[in-house]
């Protein structure tokens, strides 16, 4: 992985733990950290602006000693940007390794993004968006990822493969499956013998697809497990114990501003209490 993690502040909570995690991804991926502060800011001839700017630039410099000394060895930069966050952060993703933001708890981004911005960066994004709660130390267990085998992007494996590594941590990977439409107007032992035959070439397909990616990485301990039912509700309970959640996001070759997040990550950055990284690939 080439480029920066980049991270945005605003001050928030989240957007404190965000850099916190930020600072440690880079540290543990031998990448520079770059923090982003971004938002149009106000006339410097109104009444009390100028005294917000230097307050944000203070608090800024602050939070950016505050980050070497939990990464000594990390390089560190930070910066105010007079844009607008999805434009800057959009340009960021061209070059970055990473982008890390806040959110807020069980909703919509907020802080560093807020409201419909939120949904935008992650559409536009042209490289991982991590989404990081408010919630203290990074929790343990496995790094989880939700494997779609009809998409089998080589992308979001090796991002979650590579997440599990560098963190000395298992690897769940976990494919939601679904009878064939129709099946509910079988008799109940015609359904059984083809739920069987189905699931035995979903198992035989998860195989095949993780082979190449448990040979790259055979320090990486995997459990894989096949699930019956709706892929978001399955993601979202299976991260219920994982220190990061992995899903993906087509792009389906479209221009970025036309993106759009599928049910899976939608699911998983609303509902999910872990750390969220949505892989673009396509």
């Amino acid at each position: 992985m080439t480029g920066s993690v980049v991270v945005g502040f605003d001050g928030s909570p989240e957007s404190l733990a965000a850099t916190e995690w930020a600072v440690r991804e880079a540290q543990r991926r031998e990448l520079g950290l770059e923090v982003v502060q971004a938002w149009p800011w106000p006339k410097r001839d109104v009444v009390g602006s100028d005294q917000t700017y230097h307050r944000a630039l203070a608090h800024l410099a602050d939070r950016e000693a505050g980050l070497h000394a939990l990464a000594p060895g990390v390089p560190i930069t930070s910066s105010p940007v007079a844009a607008d966050p999805v434009e800057v952060l959009e340009t960021a993703s061209r070059t970055a390794a990473l982008l890390v933001l806040g959110s807020r708890g069980l909703g919509t981004v907020r802080g560093f993004l807020t409201g419909s911005v939120s949904q935008e960066v992650l559409r536009r994004s042209a490289c991982p968006v991590v989404l990081v709660r408010a919630q203290g130390s990074e929790p343990t267990g496995a790094v989880t990822v939700g494997l779609d085998l009809a998409h089998p992007a080589q992308e979001v494996l090796a991002f979650a493969f590579e997440a599990a590594a560098i963190r000395s941590a298992p690897l769940r990977v976990v494919h939601v499956w679904s009878p064939p439409a129709g099946s509910e107007y079988m008799s109940y032992g015609a359904i059984g013998g083809l739920e069987h035959e189905v699931s035995a070439v979903e198992r035989t397909g998860l195989a095949e697809a993780l082979a190449p990616w448990r040979a790259r990485h055979p320090e990486v301990e995997v459990t894989d497990e096949l699930v019956r039912g709706k892929p978001a509700v399955a993601l979202v309970d299976a991260a219920a114990t994982a220190r990061l959640l992995v899903v993906g996001r087509r792009t389906r070759h479209a221009p970025l501003r036309h993106h759009h997040l599928g049910p899976v990550a939608h699911a998983a950055i609303h509902h999910v209490r872990c750390p969220v990284a949505v892989v673009p690939y396509g």
